[in-house]
């Protein structure tokens, strides 16, 4: 078969050697002679045969072979003759063959050599770009996005600061907020993404390329693949990066949004305490407040930071300072100074805000017994509860108490004159014993501590250094759960005593306030770590004066309830203060009952449903199961 179908192949004659027919050449004249002398020597026996001395003419025998002779001779020259020609001509056609035929090898064997070397590049290039493309963008997103979300941001703002700013931030800073951070935070991502996936896809290739092709494909041949994978790198890095870009930009807009509005929340929050903390009637601004733990008060010291009172508070592990605050005084920048020192969350800096127990709506006529508004469970009877309580000072002569088992100390400040009514009045709901009134746990042991003084302008209040005592008496004391009955302005060390003393698995519950249904959170009910507590009528309706909000937990009689007044006899008053015992004796109940499970959880999922379905800011999760179990 012709290896090569564009030259026909040769014809018989011209494929003879060369060489044979150099050799045939070379013989043929004496080929020719001999022929001649063979003839000659053929013609001597017929002229022998004539007669001696005679010559008859020209013999015809004789010419005959003669021209037959000739005639051989001339044939055997034309052959010789032809053949020479044939051998030239069998020459150049060699000639002529072999340098075409080596041409048309040499470019097909580059034609054959190019299309492997492509179809073997292509193959590569493609393989190398899928497969480093797709490992390397994943790699690349996954990095940037988890290095743009790592540093996360609290899921939501306290909820008081949410109450008090929710318009404000959703006027003047959602909307120019969202819009920039978004713009500005996928333009970075996108660029920042990328140029990364680029870079590190643009390497991965580039290696890859040169090992599995180097072998193979010569300077000139990588140089072009080189251009054509960066064109197909570019195309492919645009697509995945786009893609990625927008699967995860909104998550990572809405963090940044976040962290955007903490910050300005924060900065909302610092100038609505200020408002606050120049309103003479919330605080005593003539003091400053530091608390933390022992080792940071001796950095600060050796700052140069004098402290007039220091009062160590073992039950929480922390110390409690007092500061003379001068006429120019700035809580802010006070804050900050102190924070540059120890450090962000070292050290709690506020005013020394004031709290008020909410003068009670004095119901007309006997009104109703606590075990009358929620009959307790048999075993209240002989359970010895430890409850603490924080409120004004008790009148421990009163009948109602006298055979009870209630501890008092007072945090006043010396020398002030301190109120008993609202003390004795919640003293009696949780642990009266009386033949003519008893309590909801008679058998209770209370701790009262006294943090009410008498103001000339203001009335009874307490102060953010009273109650901080308080519970940490409290809290060294060994009670399962504490009854605040007051409310007042936000604070953060108040807030992370609180704090500490839920963290030990004390039940911490508070009066929700009386302020009406349009009014602010009150504190300390609105904190986290509190169980707020709204009061209801013998109809399981509101009280009518009871703050609204989505810090209410759990709801409670505490309209026209009979009470212990100081230095004998009863009344009957309405508030939220007064339905506190009664989800403080549950809890503590609870508490000696099962003392392993969540108080709070139980007391939650035992609730009756009121109002709309499920937890709202009017009920909370419902009315408290006095015998929840």
């Amino acid at each position: 078969m012709n290896r090569y179908p564009d030259f026909p192949s040769k014809p018989a004659a011209v494929r003879l050697p060369a060489q044979a027919l150099r050799e045939l050449a070379a013989w043929l004249p004496a080929v020719a002679l001999a022929l001649a002398v063979a003839l000659a020597l053929s013609t001597a026996p017929a002229r022998a045969q004539l007669p001696v001395g005679g010559f008859l003419g020209p013999d015809p025998v004789e010419e005959e072979i003669e021209d037959e002779v000739e005639e051989q001779v001339e044939e055997v020259v034309e052959e010789a003759v032809e053949d020479a020609v044939e051998e030239e001509v069998a020459d150049v056609v060699e000639d002529q063959v072999e340098q075409v035929t080596e041409q048309n090898i040499q470019e097909n064997i580059e034609e054959d050599i190019e299309e492997t070397i492509e179809q073997s590049v292509d193959d590569t290039v493609e393989e190398s770009i899928e497969e480093s493309v797709a490992e390397t963008v994943e790699e690349s997103v996954e990095e940037e996005v988890a290095a743009t979300v790592e540093e996360s941001v609290q899921a939501s703002v306290e909820e008081s600061v949410e109450e008090t700013v929710e318009e404000e931030v959703a006027a003047t800073v959602e909307e120019s907020v969202e819009a920039s951070v978004e713009e500005s935070v996928e333009e970075s991502v996108e660029a920042t993404v990328e140029e990364s996936v680029e870079e590190s896809v643009a390497e991965t290739v580039e290696e890859s390329v040169e090992e599995s092709v180097a072998a193979s494909v010569e300077e000139a041949v990588e140089e072009s693949v080189a251009a054509s994978v960066e064109d197909d790198v570019e195309a492919g890095v645009e697509d995945a990066v786009e893609s990625a870009v927008e699967e995860d930009v909104e998550a990572q807009v809405v963090a940044a949004i976040e962290e955007r509005l903490e910050t300005e929340i924060d900065e909302i929050v610092e100038d609505l305490e200020s408002h606050l903390e120049v309103n003479e009637d919330r605080i005593l601004k003539e003091q400053w407040l530091v608390m933390a733990e022992p080792a940071v008060f001796e950095e600060l010291d050796e700052q140069g930071y004098l402290f007039d009172t220091v009062t160590e508070l073992p039950g929480l592990g922390l110390r409690l300072a007092e500061v003379a605050a001068p006429s120019s005084f700035d809580i802010t920048e006070v804050r900050q100074g102190v924070l540059d020192v120890v450090g962000k969350d070292r050290a709690e800096v506020d005013l020394n805000h004031i709290y008020t127990a909410g003068a009670p709506l004095v119901a007309e006529g006997a009104g109703v017994l606590p075990r009358t508004a929620m009959p307790p469970p048999a075993d209240l009877d002989n359970l010895s509860l430890r409850v603490g309580m924080i409120d004004s000072d008790v009148d421990l002569s009163h009948p109602a108490l006298a055979r009870s088992s209630i501890s008092t100390r007072s945090f006043a400040r010396p020398g002030a004159k301190m109120p008993a009514e609202h003390g004795t009045a919640i003293a009696s709901i949780i642990a009266g014993s009386a033949d003519d009134y008893l309590g909801l746990a008679p058998k209770a042991e209370v701790y009262a501590a006294s943090v009410f003084e008498l103001d000339r302008d203001q009335g009874e209040i307490a102060s953010t250094v009273s109650l901080i005592r308080a519970v940490d008496w409290l809290m060294s004391s060994g009670v399962d759960v504490i009854n605040i009955s007051l409310a007042g302005p936000p604070n953060r060390l108040l807030e992370t005593a609180l704090e500490r003393a839920a963290g030990e698995n004390v039940v911490i519950m508070a009066a929700a306030g009386n302020g009406g249904p349009m009014a602010r959170p009150m504190y300390p009910a609105a904190y986290g770590s509190v169980v707020a507590v709204t009061a209801v009528d013998a109809g399981q309706r509101v009280f009518r004066l009871a703050n609204r909000g989505d810090y209410l937990a759990l709801a409670a009689p505490g309209v026209d309830l009979r009470h212990a007044r100081p230095g004998g006899g009863y009344a009957a008053s309405s508030g939220t203060s007064f339905a506190v015992p009664f989800a403080v004796t549950a809890a503590a109940r609870l508490r000696q009952l099962q003392p392993a499970d969540n108080i709070v959880d139980l007391l939650y999922r035992s609730a009756l449903d009121l109002g709309p379905p499920g937890r709202d800011d009017i009920y909370g999760y419902g009315l408290l199961t006095l015998a929840a179990n």
